[in-house]
């Protein structure tokens, strides 16, 4: 299966509680995280919602 390199490139700061809790959820603490997550659509819904504030790249 995929997997998905989430790079946190914004901060959170004057973000939606909805995109403060996603970025925890993913484990995105600080600009310049980075996490790799298997590709669900649990984790493409997270993503979704904090697109302006990540980088997603698929990794082998």
């Amino acid at each position: 299966m995929a997997r998905l390199k989430i790079t946190q490139v914004r901060s959170k700061i004057g973000g939606k509680q909805n995109q403060r809790d996603s970025l925890r959820s993913l484990g995105l603490k600080r600009i310049g995280d980075v996490v790799v997550k298997e590709d669900r659509p649990e984790i493409r819904g997270m993503v979704s919602v904090v697109t302006h504030l990540v980088v997603v790249e698929e990794v082998d």
